[in-house]
């Protein structure tokens, strides 16, 4: 563990897409959205640019969004923008769903942005995501 960032891991046995399934609706629950659904399947976004992945690859990347909370904090201060996308990684293998999810901390937050208020707040969205994926496994 370091001062700027911590990663997230957690695995389940249930499939990717039912990882995900279970992830979208315990998040709507909760207010959180999944922004990127038509393109969260890797092996889809890398062949529509026609490149071709091993047989079985199954990766999604997952952006997450509270967009009540997101709206006023990026007006508040657009230069938070680049620091709120909150993305949940979840893959096949060697017969399990794992999942990651970098964390910025606080320390590292503030140090970009200067901005101690939402380096303390953006920590509350982390957490969270952390108890929907748990939910989820």
């Amino acid at each position: 563990m370091n001062d700027f960032a911590a990663l997230f891991r957690a695995e389940t046995s249930k499939t990717v897409k039912q990882f995900v399934a279970d992830l979208t609706q315990n998040g709507q629950r909760k207010g959180f959205l999944i922004h990127n659904e038509d393109k969260m399947e890797m092996a889809n976004t890398f062949g529509a640019h026609g490149v071709q992945v091993a047989e079985g690859f199954d990766l999604h990347m997952i952006q997450v969004c509270k967009p009540e909370k997101s709206a006023p904090s990026l007006q508040a201060n657009p230069e938070r923008a680049a620091l709120i996308p909150k993305f949940i990684t979840v893959f096949s293998d060697k017969g399990k769903t794992r999942v990651r999810m970098l964390r910025y901390l606080p320390a590292l937050v503030n140090s970009l942005l200067s901005d101690p208020d939402f380096a303390v707040n953006v920590q509350g969205s982390y957490d969270a995501i952390e108890g929907i994926i748990k939910e989820s496994l």
